[in-house]
């Protein structure tokens, strides 16, 4: 049996079609803005309506509907839920054994101005791990950074989700970037040109809002040599290496120097007042009358060592995201090197990669073609392997006993239980709708707007794609061959529309049902998602309308800036 899409199934018209595609889009947006249902009681609930959908308006089998959703639900668990689940845990093993008191410390040591260390963490720190690993490392592992520094768990989450907006159309290695190439035939250096030409934008703006959004506009004057510092410093960087050394380095390159920068900065520059959350005013002046009494230090070599699990995940992870070495991990290197080879030995016994039932090249497109599909579980190459092998060699760094050690991965299982569900459900319903054809209708009603909004309203093909896949990666990958088609038809440069498609899609990364259920997690505010997707939905919308604003100009006024 095979099932051929029909993105104009309901009544054979594309706006009926596209009206029933949004109901279960609709539904979460009402669950948790306005229900505030617990994130995995609205996942499931999404889930459970878009089979509805897929199946009776839609006409997809119901197998083929539900075996959908369980390919969806594996990528959920692996890689997804399994970097949540080691980044909580490497995280923990430093709490439990006093070593992220001394962090605290170190960074306290550089300053203890909330607003300038959200920048270190927040935003600098969490491009790097956007940079090098993507998926749901960054926000897990700089959002519970913060909280340790004393922040409030929903703030921290929320501005990890917002600071992550900068880095995400280069995550991963520039796994965004690359894959839009295959579908759509235009070079990768090229669409990272035109990203480069955008982003930097917006990302020497997201320090300042990160600041403006914590403490108003009289607080963020004060530090705004330190906003223009990070925010410049990151910019030029992601500009000069997305145009002159590809897609895969402008994460990383921009966010060390970002930090760097700032820190040093901060060395020689501190603001007339250090600002922090009402709700911490008295407890902080307790803590410094202490903190002079007792006169608490820490040598370099404390501090080296607090730090060391962080600075193992980091090389762990950047090693993990060199394609050689990704090739190797997942039993796909074919070279020469003796060490790759041997790694790769154990990479393909570790790889398993069987068809999805049912639906593995049954589900045929408009153009005819089979889509294959696959469960990918690829367990030496996930980048959570890659943060587990750093929580182990932890062990011996913090000198915690192999009992205990097993104990808090235990707890950090049973407290992540119900976000892996969540984020299970979730990713289950982006597979049905892009299996059933329902994402392809949005994207085709968006695509009606015209020649002369259409520029306007391609970032938003990107926003909604990352809001139901999660990815900027997945986005690219589904709407990137129809923005190519409708900007060619409609006399709009392609390359503009793929880099809108990918710029775009960074804005809809912080109120994605899995990037919301992951930041939740790792700041131990599992069943509090609504919260959360109602502080960053303001600032969604806020940002995509700033990046379509940009590639309107940018096609119709300011067409040399196009590569």
């Amino acid at each position: 049996m095979t099932f051929t899409q029909n993105f104009t199934a309901v009544g054979d018209n594309l706006a009926l079609s596209a009206v029933v595609a949004l109901i279960p889009i609709l539904y979460f947006f009402w669950a948790l803005a306005i229900k505030r249902m617990k994130g995995y009681l609205a996942g499931v609930s999404t889930l459970a309506i878009a089979l509805v959908i897929a199946i009776f308006a839609y006409k997809m089998p119901a197998g083929m509907a539900f075996m959908s959703a369980s390919q969806g639900a594996v990528y959920g668990i692996l890689p997804i839920g399994w970097i949540i689940i080691t980044s909580v845990f490497l995280y923990k093993l430093t709490v439990k054994t006093g070593q992220f008191d001394i962090i605290r410390t170190s960074v306290v040591s550089i300053t203890e101005d909330r607003r300038l260390q959200a920048l270190l963490v927040a935003f600098s720190f969490g491009a790097f791990l956007e940079g090098a690993a993507g998926f749901g490392a960054p926000v897990a592992i700089s959002a519970a950074l913060l909280v340790g520094l004393g922040f409030n768990p929903l703030y921290a989450a929320g501005l990890c989700l917002i600071a992550n907006t900068a880095p995400v159309a280069f995550g991963a290695i520039g796994a965004p970037i690359i894959a839009m190439e295959g579908p759509t035939g235009i070079a990768a250096t090229e669409i990272s040109k035109m990203v480069g030409r955008q982003l930097p934008f917006l990302s020497a703006f997201i320090p300042f809002y990160l600041v403006f959004i914590m403490a108003g506009w009289k607080k963020t004057k004060e530090v705004m040599p330190a906003i223009l510092v990070s925010g410049v410093a990151f910019a030029g960087t992601q500009f000069f290496t997305s145009n002159f050394m590809g897609p895969e380095l402008p994460d990383i390159l921009s966010a060390l120097v970002s930090l760097f920068a700032l820190a040093v900065f901060l060395k020689f520059w501190k603001p007339k007042t250090i600002f922090r959350f009402s709700s911490e005013q008295e407890l902080a002046a307790t803590s410094a009358r202490k903190l002079k009494t007792q006169e608490v230090k820490h040598t370099g070599g404390q501090i080296f060592k607090a730090w060391s699990p962080f600075l193992l995940l980091t090389a762990i992870i950047t090693l993990w995201g060199i394609p050689t070495v990704k090739l190797a991990l997942t039993g796909h290197y074919e070279g020469a090197n003796a060490i790759l080879k041997a790694v790769n030995s154990i990479g393909h016994a570790l790889t398993y990669i069987p068809n999805v039932p049912l639906i593995n090249n049954k589900i045929i497109n408009t153009a005819g073609a089979p889509i294959p599909a696959i469960y990918k579980l690829e367990l030496l190459g996930a980048a959570g392997t890659a943060i587990l092998i750093a929580a182990i060699l932890t062990k011996f760094i913090v000198g915690i006993s192999w009992k205990n050690w097993a104990i808090t991965f235990g707890e950090t299982i049973n407290e992540l239980k119900y976000p892996v569900i969540t984020i299970a459900a979730v990713v289950g319903f982006a597979y049905v709708t892009n299996a059933s054809g329902m994402s392809t209708t949005l994207g085709m009603t968006l695509a009606k707007t015209g020649s002369l909004l259409f520029p306007f309203f391609s970032p938003f093909l990107g926003w909604l794609g990352v809001f139901i896949t999660g990815s900027d990666t997945s986005a690219n990958l589904l709407f990137g061959n129809l923005q190519k088609i409708t900007a060619t038809s409609i006399g709009m440069d392609p390359v503009l529309a793929l880099a809108a498609n990918s710029s775009g899609g960074v804005t809809g990364k912080m109120i994605s049902p899995q990037s919301i259920a992951v930041a939740c997690a790792a700041v131990g505010l599992a069943g509090k998602e609504s919260e959360l997707f109602r502080f960053t939905i303001k600032h969604s919308f806020f940002l995509v309308i700033i990046i379509g604003i940009m590639t309107f100009v940018q096609s119709h006024y300011l067409s040399f800036m196009i590569p």
